[in-house]
């Protein structure tokens, strides 16, 4: 797992960290505060994770196809990322998320560059990510930062409960 890229300085700039598996409780909190706060911007409902225990928070860490990273501010979580490679062998972005009191300075952005640099030190050229169309703040995030509408891969499901626009964007060779 590369290392998470180092924060700027600056007071009350929330720092990036890598999860590992025992990191599972901050994880936990964020995500859960994400599917409770943001429910329309996900597929997957609050009650999915909220009865999941240790193990089932740990696996996702303990695989090496996966990647979390956190922002922390003050110790607590004010966002996350993660990435996993895709049965297809395509890294993606599979969740984003920006606590309301850290959104508007730029905090997402770092968030995704993070795992972009996870998925180009694993030798991809590309980064894939499904938002649901609905989502138009993420949508116009993703463009600004170089994502563009991309055929759905082949894997994904033929009839999905809420429409999800697949984008991707070409990864920057690593210099």
């Amino acid at each position: 797992m590369p290392p998470t890229p180092a924060p700027e300085p600056g007071a009350g700039r929330p720092l990036l960290r890598t999860v590992t598996p025992a990191d599972w409780p901050l994880w936990r909190e964020a995500r859960l505060a994400s599917l409770a706060g943001s429910p329309e911007a996900f597929r997957v409902r609050l009650a999915d994770w909220g009865r999941g225990g240790e193990e089932r928070w740990r696996a996702r860490f303990d695989d090496p196809e996966t990647y979390g990273v956190l922002a922390l501010l003050d110790g607590r979580p004010a966002g996350l990322a993660g990435g996993l490679v895709a049965p297809d062998g395509l890294p993606e972005l599979r969740s984003l998320w920006v606590a309301p009191e850290a959104r508007g300075h730029g905090l997402a952005a770092r968030l995704i560059a993070a795992v972009e640099t996870w998925a180009r030190s694993g030798g991809a050229a590309v980064l894939r990510l499904s938002v649901l169309r609905t989502n138009t703040p993420a949508i116009t995030l993703y463009e600004r930062l170089g994502y563009a509408s991309a055929p759905a891969p082949s894997s994904a499901p033929a009839s999905s409960p809420a429409p999800e626009l697949v984008m991707t964007k070409v990864l920057p060779v690593a210099g």
